[in-house]
C-alpha cells in the first residue's frame, strides 16, 4: 500500500503542505494549471529553494494581483465546480473547505451558509487549499498518517482581533486529534493546516513502518529557533503491515419512528457528503409497535460532532448514541482496468492470505452500462474479468 506521513514537528500550514507535496515529487504546473481554471486574479505558485536552520526546503509563494474580498462557502464551492479539476480533487478540495466552514460556524455562531470566510477566503489561501487536494491526488497514495500536531505559544492577529494560540477555528479543526507539546512562541499550525489534517489524515501516531520512496521539505514563511519545516514521507508500506491493521472509529446511532423515509435518504446523503466513513439503516420494532429506523454512522473521531450536528438537524432524533469501537481494515488500492466497453475504476482489496479481490465502482458500471444500453451486471462482470486476467 502507497502511504504517507507527515511530520509536523513545526506543525502545519497550507504553504507548508503544498511545499512538502511538490518538494516530493509531484508536478508544479499540474497543480498550477487546476488553480488557473478557478478564476482568481493573476494566481501564480512561486518556488524556491530556501534553508531554514541549515535545512534544505522548498518555499512557496502565492502570487496574485491584491483583492479585498470575503468570500461565502457558496463562492468557494462554484469557482470549484467550474474548474477542470477532476471529480476526487474536486472532493477532497471541498472536503477541506467543508471541514473550515464548520469550525467557522461554530465558533461564529452562525450556519456554514452564512459563514464569512476572512484570511481562507483569500486568494492564496484558496490557492494553498485547492493545490494540496490536486496534489494528493497527483501523489497517489492510499492512506495518509500524522504525528501529533504543535500548535505554538503566543498571541495571533486575525480579521476578529487579537486571539490566543490556536486560534478559535484552528483549536475547534483539532478536535480530537492528538496534540504535541512543544511550547514556541508563534503560530505553528494555521486554520488552512489544521483543516487539511482534520479532513484527509486517516490515523495519527509514530511513523509506521514502511519503505520510503520519496521525501518532502516544506518550508514555513516564519523563521524561528527551531527548523521551521514540514517533513512528508512517502512510501509503500513493508509486508509487516501489508496485512489487516485496525484502528479506532466512532460509531453514532439513534432509534427514529417518526421520520419519512425521503427524510432518512436525505439525512444518509448528507452525512456522506459531510465525511461519514459508512451510513446504514436496520428496520426496528419500537414501543407501541411502531415500525421505525436505527440510523447508524461510522466515522473519524475528529468528524463526530459535525456528523451527530447533521443527524439532529435533518432527522427527529433527540439523543445519538456515541461509541468507540476498533475496527480491523484490509489494505487497499485503486486502479482501472480495461474492458471490451470502456475503462472501469474499482478498489482492490488484500486478503490475509495474501491474495487480491477486485471489486468494480458502481457509478463507473452504471455510467458504462448507460452509455453502452447494456446490463449493470455485464458491465461489472467483464470488469472482474478484466482484472484477472490481467
Amino acid at each position: 500500500m502507497r502511504i504517507a506521513y507527515l511530520d509536523c514537528a513545526s506543525g502545519i500550514s497550507g504553504d507548508m503542505t503544498l511545499g512538502a507535496l511538490v518538494d516530493a515529487g509531484v508536478d508544479l504546473a499540474a497543480v498550477q494549471a487546476g488553480i488557473d481554471s478557478l478564476g482568481l486574479p493573476s494566481c501564480r505558485l512561486v518556488v524556491q529553494e530556501t534553508k531554514k536552520c541549515g535545512f534544505r526546503a522548498t518555499q512557496l509563494t502565492v502570487e496574485h494581483e491584491p483583492e479585498h474580498k470575503h468570500r461565502h462557502l457558496h463562492h468557494i464551492e462554484a469557482m470549484i465546480a467550474g474548474s477542470v479539476l477532476t471529480e476526487r480533487q474536486r472532493e477532497l478540495a471541498l472536503r477541506i473547505f467543508g471541514k473550515l466552514a464548520e469550525a467557522e460556524a461554530k465558533v461564529h455562531g452562525t450556519t456554514i451558509q452564512k459563514v464569512h470566510f476572512h484570511e481562507v477566503g483569500a486568494v492564496d489561501s484558496i490557492a494553498d487549499i485547492v493545490g494540496s487536494a490536486i496534489a494528493w491526488d497527483l501523489l497517489g497514495v492510499e492512506r495518509i498518517v500524522c504525528s501529533p500536531v504543535p500548535t505554538g505559544t503566543g498571541f495571533v492577529q486575525i480579521a476578529h482581533g487579537r486571539c490566543s494560540i490556536p486560534a478559535p477555528a484552528t483549536g475547534e479543526l483539532l478536535r480530537g486529534i492528538p496534540l504535541a507539546d512543544f511550547a514556541a512562541e508563534g503560530e505553528l499550525t494555521t486554520p488552512t493546516g489544521a483543516a487539511i489534517v482534520a479532513a484527509l489524515v486517516d490515523q495519527f501516531g509514530p511513523l509506521p513502518a514502511m519503505t520510503v520512496e520519496a521525501i518532502g521539505y516544506g518550508a514555513g514563511q516564519k523563521d524561528f529557533a527551531h527548523p521551521n519545516l514540514l517533513r512528508l514521507l512517502v512510501g509503500e508500506t513493508t509486508a509487516k503491515t501489508a496485512s489487516s491493521t485496525s484502528d479506532t472509529i466512532v460509531l453514532l446511532e439513534t432509534n427514529l419512528d417518526d421520520v419519512t423515509g425521503e427524510a432518512i435518504g436525505f439525512a444518509s446523503e448528507r452525512l456522506r457528503q459531510a465525511g461519514a466513513l459508512d451510513v446504514s439503516t436496520t428496520p426496528l420494532a419500537m414501543k407501541k409497535s411502531r415500525p421505525g429506523v436505527l440510523l447508524a454512522v461510522q466515522c473519524r473521531p475528529a468528524d463526530a460532532e459535525a456528523l451527530a450536528a447533521v443527524i439532529f438537524r435533518e432527522t427527529t432524533a433527540l439523543g445519538v448514541r456515541r461509541s468507540t469501537v476498533e475496527r480491523i481494515v484490509l489494505p487497499r488500492r485503486t486502479t482501472t482496468v480495461a474492458t471490451a466497453h470502456g475503462e472501469v475504476s474499482g478498489i482492490v482489496a488484500t486478503l490475509p492470505d495474501g491474495s487480491e479481490r477486485f471489486s468494480p465502482e458502481y457509478d463507473a458500471c452504471a455510467k458504462l452500462a448507460a452509455e453502452r444500453s447494456l446490463p449493470l451486471e455485464q458491465i461489472q462482470s467483464a470488469a472482474r474479468a478484466a482484472f484477472t486476467t490481467g
